[in-house]
Parts: C-alpha cells; structure tokens; sequence
C-alpha cells in the first residue's frame, strides 16, 4: 500500500526532471546556435540590400540636356506616351536599343518636364529616330526670349556613336556616352561637323611604366606615378569660341576611358585603371580595346620632362596632331 501510495509523486517527480532538464538542453542548444542564426539572418537581409542598390542603377546613365528640342521620326507619340521623370522616357528609348534586334529603333527622346511651361504637354516623352545621329536634328529659330520647355537626350547602341581621332600613327575609335555626359557629347559632335580641327593635337605623353600592367592593372606596392599612364591633348578648334563645359558623370577611370580635365578642352586617355584619382574627371567616351595599341604607341614617342603645378611630366618633344572624323563601316563595342 505505501509503495502505491508513493508511486503518483515519484513518478511526477521523473516527469518534472525530465521537463526540466528539457528546457535547460534547450536553452543551451539556442545559446549555442543563435549566433549563427542570427549571423545567417543578417546576411540574408544584406544579401536583399544588395540586391536592390545593385539594381537600381540597371539602366545606367540618363541625362539630358534642357532647353533643347531635338527632332526626328517619331516612333512614339507623347501625346500618348507620359512620364513623370525624364528619366523615363530616356529608359523608355533605351529599351528599344538593346542591340538584341538589330539597329536601334530609338536614338532620341524628347521630354517636356516644366509643369509651368509644358501644361498640358507636361510628361509627354517623344521617342525618335535619327536618319544621322552623328548629326541630330534641332529646334532652330527659336523668338528671341520664348523658353524651350523639352529636355532631349541621345542614345547610341551597339555599334553606334563612334568617331575616329585620327593620327599619323592610326585612328582611334572613341565609343561617346551621350547619355552620361550629353553636354560633352553635343560639342564633339560640333567639332565633327566641321571641315577641320585645326589646333587639336596630343601633347603629353607618359606610359605604364613599372606601375600598371598590360591590361592597365596596378601593381600591388608599386608607385601611382609617375610616368602617369596617359596621353593628354587639346579638342578645340582654332578660331572657334570655346564655351566650358559643365561636369557631368564621373566614374572611375578604367584604361581607356576618354575624359576632360576640368571644363575642357583638354582632355586626356586613360593608359590604365585610375581608381586613385577618384570620381574627378567627366568621362565622355572610350577607346574601342582594339585601338590601345596605338595610344600606347604615342606615349612611347620621344618626350622632354617638365614640371606643372610642382608636378614632373614628360611632354611631346613633337606634339600629335588630331582630325576628327566619321567611321566608314560599323564597329563593334
């Protein structure tokens, strides 16, 4: 009889043991493991940051120039055709130049973004299509104090929106980026309508030296210059007027890209990847990769050294004169 009488509260008492001991094993597993659920949660929400930052520059650049009304075919009306940014219309063109499909079917959008000035046109976005987009054509004749209440931008796909600096020693085939720096792109395309470029040259030359490899790589410990990894000239027609430029996009310099200094119109080719010198320089095209060979072979040129801004360089003994010009048969990027 007593040992039936015992037997509820020892039997509660296993049953409590056991629930306790549970919870302690519990709560040592999740002591144990939370760090690395925590850590793992943690990377997952940055692996979503990433994901969308990484995103939401997809489409790249996007500028315009205001107070500029470009013509052309219309491949799509505004008048049924709106945006709120003119962001969205120039992605707009965009995705009808994916090169994908042969030429680009639009090379130019026109965006009426002044609520004041537009009314009812306000977000209308003009697709079209250029029968020369070296050569867009314009709104002219504008009445003396009338306001141009568009923004235009070009698009050049695959292929497109390429000159030629020509030298004694080859053409250079410089892609532009209108839609990164439109301002940039509007004068080159000034300089390339005419007969001549009288005073552009290449006047500086200084090579890789034991700083950058071949493929414009730094070499790790080794100095940033100088030599500095670049040719540097002039695009400024003689007897032209000069407007400077306004800073547009400025990306990192990788080797090749095309970029003024300061305003302009001096300008500079990137020998190398210049991640040291920041976002200071407005790029406004590139070397097709086929091409470096013979800007490598300017900054090998006989040069005298100099000394600018209490900065050494090496300067052209024979500076290199440079004639703008069209290509007479596509290119690939």
């Amino acid at each position: 009889m007593g040992r039936k009488h015992n037997e509820p509260n020892s039997t509660l008492s296993n049953r409590l043991f056991l629930l306790f001991a549970c919870f302690f094993s519990c709560g040592l597993v999740y002591t144990f493991l939370s760090p690395f659920f925590i850590s793992s949660s943690v990377s997952e929400f940055g692996s979503s940051l990433a994901s969308v930052h990484g995103t939401r520059n997809v489409g790249g650049c996007c500028r315009g120039i205001e107070s500029l009304e470009l013509w052309g075919a219309s491949v799509k009306w505004g008048s049924e055709f709106k945006f709120n940014t003119s962001r969205g219309c120039c992605e707009a063109c965009k995705s009808m130049c994916t090169g994908k499909d042969g030429p680009c079917l639009c090379d130019t959008w026109v965006f009426c973004g002044n609520r004041e000035t537009c009314g009812s046109k306000f977000g209308e976005c003009w697709l079209k299509k250029q029968k020369d987009s070296l050569a867009p054509e314009r709104q002219d004749g504008v009445p003396p104090g009338e306001m141009v209440s568009w923004t235009s931008g070009l698009i050049f796909g695959k292929g497109e929106g390429i000159i030629l600096l020509e030298t004694e020693y080859g053409a250079l085939h410089i892609k532009l980026f209108p839609d990164c720096a439109p301002h940039s792109v509007a004068y080159i395309l000034e300089l390339l309508a005419l007969s001549h470029c009288a005073g552009c040259q290449f006047y500086r030359a200084e090579n890789r030296g034991q700083s950058w490899d071949s493929e414009g790589n730094h070499i790790e410990n080794a100095a940033f210059g100088p030599p500095y990894a670049l040719i540097q000239g002039v695009l400024e027609a003689q007897g032209t007027p000069f407007k400077k430029l306004p800073i547009e996009d400025c990306p990192t310099l990788r080797r090749g890209s095309v970029a003024w200094i300061g305003s302009g119109p001096a300008f500079f080719i990137s020998l190398a990847n210049h991640a040291e010198w920041k976002n200071e320089y407005t790029v406004f095209g590139s070397v097709l990769p086929e091409d470096m060979h013979i800007a490598e072979k300017i900054a090998t040129l006989p040069t005298i050294s100099d000394v600018w801004n209490n900065v050494n360089v090496t300067v052209l003994e024979k500076p290199v004169p440079l004639l703008l010009g069209r290509v007479k048969k596509s290119h690939e990027d």
